[in-house]
């Protein structure tokens, strides 16, 4: 299989996915069922958050469900689209392809500042995976489950906010059968994906193709700089996965999957101009109005990553015990360019940083547990994990030089400086957990972990040697746990557990000259938490409604909290000859105490056989406890300033000294997400002729958020998105069309919004023009995100045999 090629393997998954393999009269239908028969009682929803099929209902914790029929129904085609469906939780990524992060629980994560532990783990078909490769497009999913709180004691690695796991479907041992999926929309969507599947020996072996092909306008941003012959934004991935199930003996259960893929992309940063949100601010050339969709740089940033993704699993099943052996091994080559002429100073020159990442990943877990309760009272599970990362990268740091302003500014030429970042961490644990059944009524079950981590990292400069960190820790992590159904209807439950992750060495801070200070916000200590929740658990009306709600307390032991927007501004020196220093900004990060109370809640009920309405919610308000933050404090008063224009050299010199940066100590919120957001979904069909038609509404409300404290111009007021379905199916859902509209009011709402873009430089000296001097120039735009344009779209899915 290492043989195959990617481009062969993603052409022929589509080819496979249009082409009749089998004749239409061998092709095993399903059998027909009505809307009203389907919806006579709450659909009963299997999770596997305890490493064992259980009801969603019998498991104490918070397990949000998201299953391909949800997928299917929503029509989401991106991993970080789930978040409409899971309120709480956050999923964006690095505008610059490095990576990806998850929110939740009122705590932030960056990948760009806080290295590859993040507070929320990710997990393809039981194997750890970076948030990175996997917030992509999806296709072919058979259920993603989010699980909120402490994990470590029965899977992978810690994390302190939960876990996401996304399971593939399964080749099927006994039916032929795929299917066929494709979305077009008026923002310029292209979506085909599908899967074949293909018992090769019926019981025993089978194997399963499947592919995506998608093509869009990206952001959906373009630039008006009129230098800029390539305006439009666009992002192209294709895809292709083929996955072998092959079961020789009834003891024994083979499987293996690999996956390509391949997106490029070229996009423009989003901006407005300022003056709309600070009237003091001077007026743009050309006013920007978010809704504008547009951008003022003259260079587009382009991306192109490349993913394989190697993951195998073996199961043993003897005297009512399991083995099961799961490894995984992915390789990410990521080549992004970023410009660095932030204000567009110099429109006609290409400034940009070049950066270039091969990463390597291998992990390895063995586990046993039980499949028939031991003594009819314990369910058990052990294991032994250990994940490797390989994560080198190279980029190059641009100094513009020009001449001074009454000159003309013009660009002289632009010094690289070649920075290279290499990086080997391992991580070793064991691991088990138990459950003890207490009668039919009652469950104690308690976990520990054992972590022993090592990280290694250095960065060179011009190729030389500038800092070498090292991490090695050795950690104790536990949960437990206690449940009681009073009925089979009603169970409360209340739960404890500590997480831990190793300190970080945030990359991004070349300065030659570090101060002490200064290195105390690059290099953190590990960090821990603590956990307390409590809930319950109940199903009312004969089992047609569903109600949960739970509470957390949660407490962080220096916690990487990341500067938020650009960052922070501090001094830095450059390789120059000689060496010259200048302003810049970089999100340092801070170790800081942390506190997160929240609330969380589930319901869902059928009013009719053909009709339910179901909502989730969610509050968490995470605080800063006393911590001392980097911060930009020129009147050195002690909190952070709110910065309208970059500083001069001078004033950073006469604000930090020899520290480079200035520091604060404040209580403040952790997270930058809506404390309380909210998701209402409903669903009414009806049989129209030999067909059923439906109706499908979807409502995502977010309360109001100050953002970052320290940036008086981005909070956000409360707002609702919605988006409505409507279409026709087969009756045994052979075939579906749905016409839709995401974003049907065209709400535009910008969530976040930077200081004003500027853009440092050396600048010329008059009378020799030998010497030069830090120059900061600020512009009249600044960056923001907004809420998802509204898209009009229709989506024909097609499903033969085994879907």
């Amino acid at each position: 299989m290492t043989k195959i090629s990617a481009n062969a393997l993603r052409g022929a998954s589509l080819l496979a996915l249009m082409a009749p393999l089998f004749p239409m009269q061998a092709m095993a239908q399903t059998p027909s069922t009505t809307a009203a028969q389907e919806a006579a009682s709450l659909t009963e929803i299997i999770v596997t958050a305890r490493r064992r099929d259980e009801s969603l209902q019998d498991v104490p914790a918070v397990v949000n469900a998201v299953t391909s029929e949800a997928l299917q129904k929503t029509n989401i085609r991106n991993l970080t689209e789930v978040q409409t469906l899971v309120p709480g939780l956050t999923l964006t990524t690095a505008a610059n392809g490095t990576g990806g992060n998850a929110q939740m629980r009122g705590v932030n994560f960056d990948i760009n500042a806080s290295g590859n532990n993040p507070t929320v783990e990710f997990y393809l078909n039981d194997a750890p995976i970076t948030a990175g490769v996997i917030l992509q497009q999806i296709y072919d999913v058979g259920q993603i489950e989010v699980l909120r709180g402490p994990q470590g004691t029965l899977r992978g690695r810690a994390s302190p906010s939960g876990s996401i796991t996304i399971a593939t479907k399964k080749p099927d041992l006994y039916k032929e059968g795929g299917y066929l999926s494709s979305t077009f929309n008026d923002i310029g969507t292209a979506n085909v994906n599908g899967a074949v599947n293909i018992p090769v020996i019926e019981g025993i072996a089978a194997i399963r193709v499947a592919g995506l092909y998608n093509d869009d306008d990206g952001t959906q941003v373009r630039s008006i700089d009129t230098t800029q012959e390539k305006r439009k934004a666009y992002s192209r991935s294709e895809s292709g996965r083929i996955s072998a199930l092959v079961t020789p003996v009834d003891w024994l259960r083979l499987e293996g999957s690999y996956q390509s893929l391949v997106t490029n992309s070229r996009t423009h940063a989003q901006v407005e101009s300022f003056s709309l949100a600070n009237p003091a601010a001077p007026a743009s050339p050309t006013l920007i109005k978010a809704r504008d969709q547009e951008g003022f740089q003259a260079t587009p940033r382009t991306v192109h990553q490349g993913y394989d993704i190697f993951n195998w699993r073996s199961e043993i099943s003897l005297l009512g015990q399991q083995l099961i052996y799961q490894g995984q091994h992915y390789t990410q080559d990521i080549y992004s360019s970023v410009t660095q002429d932030s204000a567009n100073l110099f429109p006609t020159a290409v400034i940009a940083q070049n950066t270039e990442s091969h990463i390597k990943s291998t992990s390895q877990e063995i586990r046993l547990q039980n499949e028939e309760r031991v003594f009819d009272m314990f369910d058990y599970v052990v294991g032994y994990f250990d994940n490797k990362n390989n994560t080198p990268t190279s980029l190059n740091r641009p100094t513009p030089v020009a001449l001074p302003a009454f000159l003309g500014r013009r660009l002289q030429t632009v010094v690289q400086t070649p920075l290279g970042r290499l990086g080997h961490s391992r991580e070793k644990s064991v691991y088990g957990n138990v459950t003890a059944h207490l009668g039919d009524a009652t469950q104690i079950s308690g976990g520990l972990r054992h972590i022993d981590y090592q990280d290694v990292g250095q960065l060179f400069v011009n190729g030389a040697l500038l800092s070498q960190d090292i991490h090695a820790d050795k950690k104790w992590v536990y949960t437990a746990s206690a449940q009681h159904s009073f009925s089979r209807d009603f169970m409360v439950y209340a739960s404890t557990g500590s997480s831990y992750r190793p300190g970080i060495t945030a990359v991004g801070d070349f300065n030659l000259q570090q101060s002490a200070l200064e290195r105390s916000f690059v290099n953190l200590p590990a960090e821990t938490s603590k956990s307390y929740e409590g809930g319950f658990k109940s199903t009312l009306l004969d089992r047609k409604m569903r109600l949960n709600i739970s509470a957390f307390h949660q407490k962080f032991k220096n916690y990487p909290y990341r500067t938020p927007g650009n960052g922070v501004y501090y001094i830095n020196t450059t390789a120059l000859s000689p060496l010259t220093q200048q302003p810049a900004q970089f999100n340092f990060v801070a170790a800081v105490p942390v506190e997160v109370n929240g609330i969380e809640g589930d319901l869902a009920y059928d009013l009719t056989p053909n009709w339910n309405i179901g909502a989730v919610a969610s509050y968490a308000l995470g605080k800063v406890k006393d911590g001392t933050i980097p911060c930009t404090d020129l009147n050195k008063d002690g909190k952070p300033d709110i910065i309208t224009s970059a500083p001069t050299l001078t004033q950073l010199q006469a604000a930090t000294g020899a520290n480079n940066v200035s520091s604060c100590k404040l209580s403040q919120r952790s997270s930058f997400q809506p404390p309380f957001s909210t998701t209402v979904q409903s669903e009414y069909t009806q049989p129209v002729g030999t067909f059923d038609g439906f109706v499908r509404g979807l409502v995502n409300f977010n309360s109001k958020s100050q953002g970052d404290p320290n940036n008086a111009f981005d909070d956000v007021k409360a707002y609702a998105l919605v988006n409505l379905y409507a279409g026709v199916r087969a009756p045994d859902r052979a075939w579906e069309l749905t016409f839709y509209a995401k974003n049907l009011f065209d709400t535009v709402k910008v969530l976040t919004r930077s200081d004003p873009l500027s853009t440092s430089y050396q600048e010329l000296q008059p009378p020799t023009f030998r010497t030069t001097a830090a120059t900061t120039v600020t512009s009249t735009y600044t960056e923001v995100t907004t809420t998802p344009p509204r898209e009009f779209g229709v989506n024909l899915r097609v499903a033969l045999g085994s879907r």
